[in-house]
């Protein structure tokens, strides 16, 4: 079905709605009198009902569109919409009782046309013939579902989680989010949740009840197949290891909820389908949650555009705008294949929307400049680089052209077309840099921070603004796709230093809060008191883990014993590489943005003509292929490069730092 069928048919499934509570308001005034009057009060009033009631329907329709009841579906009406249906019948009955004071003068009948009692049978009456037709919808829909599911032969499962969690899962299973799935029963980390039934699905338990509650459900006839793990099943709290053993001993798969986010209590953005539990997704730790409303304030209606779009990041930066409701979203990749695939997926969105894609290199200055040129886009995510430590090492030459030169293009050109803000995503290994990867992001950081100083105190000023986060669960390159084909190959398992600790967030969280970030620095920092405003934005990204415990316990999870089954080898910190990460310079000063999960600095920058220089010896220094000059630049710019940490071998305990975190 193509998208166009798909919003006639929505287009015309909302004018019968609202026909139908146009319909419903006629009739609740008529009964309303039939109610209240007979005989000739009857007849007065019935004669006078052609000239009144025509006005006063278009009026409520109005008020109905005001108060949203148009936004939502019957199929998912809830307390808030019959909130908002009791908030617009009781200005309509405000209204028909300062109408009834007019009407009363010697102008008009010289009597109250409708009475208090009237309005008052009224206002029941509107709120039973619009909120009544609404719940009686949602629970055919319900029923539906529930004998469709018996139907098609819908796999017995239990659900894992807190009962929250689970409903919002048992909400999808219901509007055929997620099909074949027929939740029997819910198990709950928290005692607090036994004995409560959730959209009529039975509590059971405990996590520790399952091989019992599987057992019990067999004895009555359904022989459970699938467990369904939520949200808060794969939390520090419920024990997911032994799950995933123990569900492994009951030769029950384990699948997870993926493509929805839940905010406020609602199920929003992407598509729902149910996912395998992998590995890292029993690595995660607690995410911070996400203010919906702020990102879709800023995202909703603008036009975006990514460059990387492609890649792990980019990628999922252009699905989250698509989420938020970005009007037009503007794929700038190099690579043809990632540029597909990516314009596929947003294509494939619901109400997605417009999408654009461009075949661009960043280092291309005259080609990124007109393709934003023509976009004109509302905010640039600048997410192109190149990220790995042994490459860039080998390779620095390209790490300078893309990530100096490619973010120096992406900064003009997004200035050039109108661009209300530009976002470069940075890496923690930026700050104090030992490698070619942390040295050339710094620098280019730099340079936005000084392009962004140069707009303090401009009307409409455009924003130029840095955000700093750690390694990405499963991207591109990530340790954690490179352990699982370890293990699967038997191993053994590298690791290049015993002592090695990094932060890790999921990709999702991760662009979560650099959308959160963008929209701190747009919106709260273009007030007039906020002068001093960061230009460097840093993820909370709680606290570092150990590689070498991250192996042990990926080899556990995946049913082995470590150095007993699958060995774990150490080979030595690479070149560029060092053992702690840290989030802020000792000279940036931290600055609180009253927003849980993001973090900023002040800006440290260098003057624009001392910027220009060092880029003129950085060009020259690339054309030359000569490392030394290169180096003696950004020695220049960045002072604690030069203080580049010797690579530590695998079995030398790692000397304390000197380090802020988070």
């Amino acid at each position: 079905m193509t998208k166009t069928h798909t919003s006639t048919m929505s287009g015309l499934k909302k004018l019968l709605i609202v026909a139908h509570d146009l319909v419903m308001t006629g009739l609740a005034v008529t009964l309303a009198f039939v109610m209240r009057f007979e005989g000739a009060q009857l007849d007065t009033r019935l004669e006078a009902l052609p000239v009144i009631l025509p006005g006063f329907v278009a009026y409520a329709g109005i008020v109905y569109w005001v108060f949203a009841l148009y936004k939502s579906r019957w199929r998912f009406a809830s307390l808030p919409d019959l909130a908002n249906i009791l908030r617009s019948v009781t200005v309509l009955a405000l209204s028909l009782m300062v109408a009834d004071y007019v009407l009363a003068s010697s102008t008009f009948y010289g009597f109250f046309f409708f009475g208090k009692i009237t309005i008052i049978l009224y206002w029941m009456l509107q709120l039973f013939l619009l909120g009544g037709p609404r719940l009686a919808y949602r629970y055919l829909k319900y029923a539906q579902s529930r004998q469709s599911l018996a139907r098609e032969g819908a796999v017995p499962a239990l659900i894992l989680g807190r009962a929250s969690d689970a409903e919002m899962l048992l909400r999808a299973i219901e509007s055929g989010a997620l099909k074949k799935i027929q939740a029997k029963g819910i198990l709950t980390p928290r005692t607090s949740d036994l004995g409560q039934s959730i959209r009529g699905v039975p509590v059971v338990g405990l996590f520790s009840d399952l091989e019992q509650a599987v057992a019990e459900f067999g004895e009555r006839g359904y022989n459970i197949r699938r467990l369904v793990l939520a949200p808060s099943a794969l939390g520090q709290e419920a024990e997911s290891e032994h799950i995933l053993a123990r569900a492994r001993k009951l030769g029950l798969p384990l699948s997870r909820l993926q493509g929805l986010d839940v905010g406020k209590g609602e199920l929003t953005g992407g598509i729902a389908s149910l996912a395998p539990v992998e590995i890292e997704d029993l690595l995660l730790r607690p995410t911070v949650e996400i203010d919906h409303d702020r990102l879709a304030r800023f995202i909703r209606g603008k036009r975006v555009a990514v460059t990387g779009g492609g890649g792990s990041i980019g990628s999922e930066i252009c699905m989250r705008a698509a989420a938020f409701g970005a009007s037009d979203i503007m794929v700038i990749e190099n690579s043809e294949p990632a540029l597909h695939q990516i314009t596929e997926e947003l294509h494939a969105l619901d109400n997605g929307p417009a999408v654009h894609g461009a075949i661009a290199d960043v280092r291309d200055r005259a080609r990124l400049h007109r393709v934003l040129a023509a976009y004109k886009p509302y905010v640039v995510f600048h997410a192109a680089a190149l990220k790995h430590v042994p490459y860039l090492e080998q390779d620095w030459a390209e790490g300078v052209r893309t990530n100096v030169f490619g973010s120096v293009n992406a900064a003009d050109a997004s200035l050039a077309a109108g661009a209300r803000a530009f976002v470069m995503i940075s890496t923690d290994k930026a700050i104090e840099p030992v490698s070619m990867l942390g040295a050339t992001k710094r620098f280019a950081e730099m340079y936005s921070q000084t392009l962004d100083f140069e707009t303090v105190g401009l009307p409409d000023a455009q924003r130029l603004i840095a955000v700093r986060f750690g390694n990405v669960l499963g991207s591109n390159g990530s340790v954690v796709p490179k352990f699982k084909a370890q293990i699967a190959r038997g191993g053994p398992v590298t690791v290049t230093h015993k002592d090695m600790v990094r932060y890790f967030m999921t990709v999702r969280e991760a662009c979560n809060l650099v959308l959160t970030a963008a929209s701190h620095a747009d919106d709260d920092m273009r007030a007039p008191e906020a002068s001093d405003k960061p230009s460097v934005y840093v993820l909370k990204m709680g606290q570092p883990v150990r590689i070498h415990d991250m192996a042990e316990r990926m080899i556990r999870l995946a049913g082995f014993e470590p150095n007993v089954d699958i060995d774990i080898n150490v080979t030595g910190v690479r070149p560029g590489e060092r053992l702690h990460e840290i989030l802020f310079a000792h000279d940036e000063t931290i600055t609180e943005t009253g927003i849980d999960g993001v973090m900023a600095a002040k800006a440290i920058f260098a003057s624009r003509t001392q910027l220009n220089t060092w880029l003129s010896q950085l060009e020259d220094a690339v054309v030359r292929y000569d490392r030394a000059a290169a180096e003696a630049v950004l020695d220049a710019a960045i002072p604690d490069f030069a203080r580049r940490q010797p690579a530590v071998p695998p079995n030398v305990e790692a000397p304390p730092e000197t380090r802020r975190s988070a």
